[in-house]
């Protein structure tokens, strides 16, 4: 929801299959998103199951841990056809691995990955969540995954033995054959291989004020700039501009205007300029 509200504000068109449960989380997401005029065509109510809640806590690390309440609504979104039209229809169709945690979820994942033109996994390995096996499957389907560099180095740890950032991408890609893999690595920046070439940016120096939503925020950056037609490594400066600006903000959907990131950018552009 969260990518959906930022591709929203970016000026594309997105569209959210989930399911919600009766209760007024339910409404407020419905809410959220009628405000926002995001479609909630493909919204399913759940009459057994809460909607989805999780619960974020900074451990002592000034690391954010999530409980992730299982079962809620979005482990049960069964197939309808209209999913199937929808994802043949979109440029991208942008998935996370938290849905293989259900049957009933996956199996519908699983559909609609075989119809989707580009299919972007937005990797969330949070434990009890994930298996192996199912994470290597979304693998194997992704044409652009994001990940951040924990996960990178979890998941490279079952192929190889220590090797530094840009050996561990290309382990993934050579293994799973994944043309675009973008690394987010927190205060260092973030990186995207794109068919072999590699960008990084170091990212933005801003005061955070909740670091909640803006991975999700730099992943809808990225994807509005290649709607636009940039090439990967202006889709990751604007993805690092937008990520960083959310940090600054409370809650992970903020308003804002694309102009204050553009003006993000600008200013940092001065300062490299002054150095």
């Amino acid at each position: 929801m969260n990518v959906a509200y930022h591709l929203k504000k970016l000026g594309a068109s997105p569209a959210m299959i989930s399911k919600i449960g009766t209760d007024n989380y339910g409404k407020g997401l419905v809410d959220l998103l009628a405000d926002n005029k995001i479609t909630t065509e493909f919204l399913r109510v759940d009459y057994e199951h809460p909607t989805g809640l999780v619960y974020a806590n900074p451990n002592e690390f000034n690391e954010v841990v999530y409980d992730i309440v299982f079962p809620s609504a979005w482990d049960f979104i069964e197939q309808q056809d209209e999913y199937i039209e929808l994802t043949e229809q979109s440029n991208f169709f942008v998935f996370g691995s938290l849905t293989s945690r259900s049957k009933v979820s996956r199996d519908t994942l699983y559909q609609l990955l075989d119809t989707a033109k580009t299919k972007v996994l937005d990797i969330n390995l949070r434990p009890p969540h994930f298996n192996r096996a199912h994470v290597e499957y979304l693998l194997q389907k992704a044409d652009i995954l994001k990940m951040n560099i924990s996960e990178l180095e979890l998941i490279t740890g079952w192929f190889s033995p220590f090797a530094n950032t840009e050996e561990r991408i290309k382990i993934i890609q050579d293994q799973f054959h994944i043309e675009t893999i973008i690394v987010t690595m927190g205060g260092d920046g973030a990186l995207v291989s794109d068919k072999g070439a590699v960008h990084r940016h170091n990212g933005f120096k801003v005061t955070v004020s909740d670091t909640i939503g803006s991975g999700d925020a730099f992943l809808a950056g990225f994807l509005s700039q290649l709607l636009n037609g940039a090439n990967a490594k202006q889709a990751l400066d604007f993805a690092s501009a937008i990520g960083a600006f959310i940090a600054t903000q409370e809650g992970a959907c903020p308003d804002y205007t694309i102009s204050q990131i553009t003006e993000l950018i600008r200013f940092h552009s001065t300062l490299q300029t002054q150095c």
